[in-house]
């Protein structure tokens, strides 16, 4: 009988099973004391489908005679975004080379099949308790710092580029303030947080364009996203844009329609924070959805203030998330200088926008 304890800590874990030899004895001889606990039939597809805001706790892998339970092991902890789940092999007989593997792998248990349910009931519970194994944009941010260097050259442009630029531009710059507060209450420039390069997250600027309670507007209006009908299983959308949005002032439309709203991102530039070209930053919330195998690539290019995505289909409501998404991915995997200098000559056609979005 287990005690109280080991009931408890698993009332809320979610736990997951890999493995056929197994799957037909598990459900009754651990499924009672799991509140969550999913057998999965093709582990690459589970696994490729998982954001840190649907990763279970506990992830249960069945030793096979050729080893492909440490391939798995592998995939784990060599991703920025898995590596801290707790990983259980369950065998059903003892190999000394491979608990060794699993050391070296940083297998969190080993159990072989029979073992005293009790045991790995609290085992689990224990590990649950003093483990965090679900990262935040935060935790991913100090994971990848290293992965993204921005070319030296791309660098150079950039300082160079927006240091001229924020010059020439410092008289409209003054013209556009005095606009925006003559119209309405709230500071000039809109300060938000934003996740760039490597999931680095930055204070990202603009002119603002909208009411200064916007951002608590979004919930209110989530009915109205343009890629509502594209969200995860979890009916999340990995984007947030609004035809026709309601809490655009009506200097804030004029700014939009002509893009002068993103000019103090020429700051963001100087300060290497973002590139003239890149993938857009995003915020938190959107890049919280962006942290599956497929969709994180986007995060190993430069963020910038134009981009593929901007020259491409800016302002048509058939963009599609998906579309954004792997125009994001093809810039991070082919960006060099001639594809910058080929977007920001086709950036400037692209600066009148069709409808308000």
């Amino acid at each position: 009988m287990l005690n109280t304890f080991s009931d408890l800590q698993l009332t809320n874990v979610k736990a997951v099973y890999s493995g056929n030899i197994l799957s037909s004895v598990m459900p009754v001889y651990i499924g009672e004391h799991f509140k969550h606990l999913q057998f999965i039939a093709d582990f690459d597809v589970y696994i490729a489908h998982q954001t840190f805001l649907s990763l279970p706790d506990v992830m249960m892998i069945e030793v096979d005679d050729e080893g492909k339970c440490f391939e798995k092991v592998m995939l784990i902890r060599n991703h920025p975004v898995l590596k801290r789940l707790i990983i259980i092999l369950i065998g059903t007989e003892d190999n000394a080379a491979y608990r060794r593997r699993s050391l070296e792998l940083k297998v969190n248990d080993y159990y072989i099949y029979p073992f005293p349910t009790a045991d790995f009931v609290s085992r689990i519970g224990f590990l649950v308790k003093f483990r965090s194994v679900k990262p935040n944009i935060h935790q991913l941010e100090a994971e990848m710092k290293d992965t993204y260097r921005m070319p030296v050259s791309k660098r150079v442009f950039d300082i160079v580029a927006s240091s001229i630029a924020l010059l020439i531009l410092s008289p409209l710059f003054v013209a556009v303030a005095i606009l925006i507060k003559l119209e309405s209450k709230g500071s000039v420039v809109y300060k938000s947080k934003r996740v760039g390069a490597g999931y680095r997250i930055f204070d990202f600027y603009k002119f603002r364009s909208m009411r200064s309670d916007a951002d608590q507007m979004v919930q209110q209006l989530a009915d109205l996203n343009q890629y509502a009908n594209e969200g995860n299983k979890n009916g999340k959308s990995a984007f947030v844009k609004f035809s026709n949005d309601p809490r655009i002032t009506r200097v804030g439309k004029i700014l939009r329609k002509t893009s002068i709203d993103e000019l103090p991102q020429l700051i963001n530039v100087l300060t290497g924070d973002m590139s003239l070209v890149g993938n857009r930053p995003l915020p938190l919330y959107e890049a919280e959805q962006l942290t599956t195998n497929k969709w994180s690539t986007r995060f190993n290019g430069p963020a910038g203030l134009t981009g593929l995505w901007q020259i491409s289909r800016r302002g048509k409501k058939d963009m599609s998330e998906s579309e954004r998404k792997e125009l994001d991915n093809y810039y991070a995997n082919h960006y060099s200088i001639f594809l910058d200098f080929k977007i920001i000559l086709k950036t400037i056609p692209a600066l009148i926008q069709k409808e308000d979005v």
